[in-house]
């Protein structure tokens, strides 16, 4: 396989293990409580850190993954922002918006990406896909870029997207352009399972006969094939009507029938094969495949595999979308159409799955997961989807409809955006329980090299990261934490503790031992204990429901 080179790309190969794990906070004021409030994340913070923060509860555990990352026109006004340490790279960071004069822009759009795109491949399942909109202007470099870092085995496919409406645009001098691209890849493709299209017209299906109203309409599938690997148990004669023998040979080709003899003779009983005369008067055998039935006479739902031109959702359908739903306002542009997000989230997923959208934009992804969720609640499922959105805190531009609207921030779109679809479809389906879902922010860093070489947080800082470590969850309650006793918070069944002190002499000498196991004896849950060290064997840790945790390793 080729590699892609481009300017900066040894310092950001591995650059996202140097960026340090954060604390996820909660904000109770921009949190809306309900269903699923603590899996329906919208994340106010730099992608890059907030993908990092996510893989200790969501590592390997997000099913589909959708990003509209920057086209990199040249008119967008993206920042390369990313603190690499590196001469070549700490000088883009002093150079403003990446503009189409910029010579490196490629180069600086293809460093922005690397980190991410490893970090959202540790997030995907096994049997999990990211689909990453994107147009002409990277979309070579963005293929190859993926070859690498998915491999190139799990490249799925290069969706074709009819984005435009009426005549399409002149970004090309030559010709009129009224597509974009959605490239495709798996996790693991031999894991991959693409929801089949279900087939709900029998257009095809040409032919009836006596049993149409159980079987439906048919279409006629010579018997004879080419394809198969020959078989000489399946190279027999056949009788006509005219008692003529018939064999699969065709023209002097080599060939065999695709049903065994057996199979052909329940077929002739329940009038599943037919002949016909071709133009020279020869008997041509034919299956009749039923629209309603199998070739076993068993009920089907007929499929396809879905095509990989989209041409259903336009980006005008996306505008009026956003505006009805934002009461007229024309508040963002190039937004994608919720249809679009959903249709795919509808092919790579199952009811009760995690989708994954790091560049939130407006919000079109939760709004997409939250449709489909309703879509199949309608049709009698259970549907359980949930959403997790990463919005850079971005200044909407001055004099824009948005600014105008009220809406300083891209991030405050975003969320405005997920709590009136769900007033939305609340309303409509008369549901007494909304959705909810966690607005959270960033938190002090965590990093375990800073803490190898004594560069300590604070007990409460440890202590929360400890608490979603543990449980994967947000400690709201920060008053519980009590630092002479090492408890940080209880979850379920299970007490989180933490022996830990702000002082590198002291946390030398700290340890998990039969003191802290006379301390909270009556602590009948099972103990989580993050600690330096550990002086208990494992028979007693054992009978004292605890189970040890070294930092700084654990921290990870």
């Amino acid at each position: 396989m080729a590699n892609l080179n481009f300017k900066g790309k040894s310092a950001v190969w591995n650059h996202h293990l140097s960026v340090p794990y954060r604390v996820l906070e909660k904000d109770k004021k921009l949190s809306s409580k309900g269903k699923n409030e603590d899996e329906n994340l919208i994340i106010e913070a730099d992608n890059l850190w907030a993908l990092k923060s996510l893989l200790p509860k969501y590592q390997g555990k997000i099913k589909c993954i959708y990003i509209d990352p920057p086209y990199n026109t040249g008119n967008e006004g993206w920042v390369y922002s990313d603190n690499v340490n590196s001469p070549i790279i700490k000088e883009w960071l002093r150079e403003g918006p990446v503009g189409t004069d910029d010579l490196t822009r490629h180069d600086k759009w293809l460093c922005m990406m690397t980190p991410r795109l490893k970090l959202l491949r540790e997030l995907l399942s096994d049997d999990g896909v990211i689909f990453v909109s994107i147009n002409d202007n990277e979309v070579a470099n963005l293929r190859n870029l993926m070859d690498e870092i998915f491999i190139e085995n799990n490249f799925v496919a290069n969706l074709i997207w009819m984005n435009k409406e009426g005549g399409g645009s002149s970004d090309s001098a030559h010709f009129k352009v009224k597509h974009e691209y959605i490239l495709c890849f798996a996790k693991d493709k031999t894991q991959l399972n693409i929801n089949q299209s279900i087939v709900e017209s029998d257009v095809d299906y040409t032919f009836k006969d006596k049993y149409e109203k159980e079987r439906g309409k048919y279409k006629m599938i010579k018997l004879n094939s080419f394809s198969i690997q020959y078989s000489a148990s399946l190279d027999y004669p056949i009788s006509s009507p005219d008692k003529t023998k018939i064999f699969p040979s065709e023209n002097g080709k080599k060939g065999c029938w695709r049903w065994s003899k057996k199979k052909l003779e329940w077929g002739l009983e329940n009038d599943f094969i037919e002949f016909r005369k071709d133009k020279n008067d020869n008997w041509i055998v034919y299956t009749k495949q039923y629209f309603k039935v199998d070739n076993e006479n068993k009920p089907i739902v007929r499929s396809l595999p879905p095509l990989a031109i989209i041409d259903k959702f336009s980006s005008t359908m996306a505008s009026k979308q956003l505006e009805e739903l934002m009461g007229g306002a024309k508040i963002f542009e190039y937004s994608k159409p919720y249809p679009l997000i959903q249709y795919l989230a509808k092919l790579s997923t199952d009811e009760n799955d995690l989708i994954l959208d790091s560049f939130a934009g407006s919000g079109t992804t939760a709004q997409a997961v939250l449709e489909l969720n309703e879509e199949d609640r309608k049709n009698g499922k259970e549907a359980n989807r949930k959403f997790i959105l990463v919005q850079l805190p971005e200044e909407t531009k001055k004099d824009s409809p948005a600014r105008k609207a009220g809406f300083k921030f891209v991030h405050e779109i975003t969320r405005e955006r997920v709590a009136r679809v769900i007033k939305k479809i609340a309303k409509e389906s008369g549901q007494k329980t909304e959705t909810g879902f966690s607005y959270l922010k960033l938190g002090p860093k965590i990093d375990t090299e800073e803490l190898l070489i004594g560069k300590l947080p604070s007990y409460k800082e440890l202590a929360k990261y400890v608490f979603y470590l543990a449980t994967g969850k947000i400690l709201e309650n920060e008053k519980i934490i009590d630092e002479k006793k090492y408890f940080v918070g209880k979850n379920a069944s299970e007490s989180i503790y933490l022996i830990y002190e702000k002082d590198r002499e002291k946390l030398k000498n700290l340890a998990l031992d039969l003191d802290f196991v006379e301390k909270t004896k009556n602590d009948k849950n099972k103990k989580i204990v993050y600690a330096p060290a550990c002086f208990l064997d494992d028979e007693i840790s054992e009978a004292n429901n605890i189970s040890f945790v070294n930092i700084p390793y654990g921290l990870q």
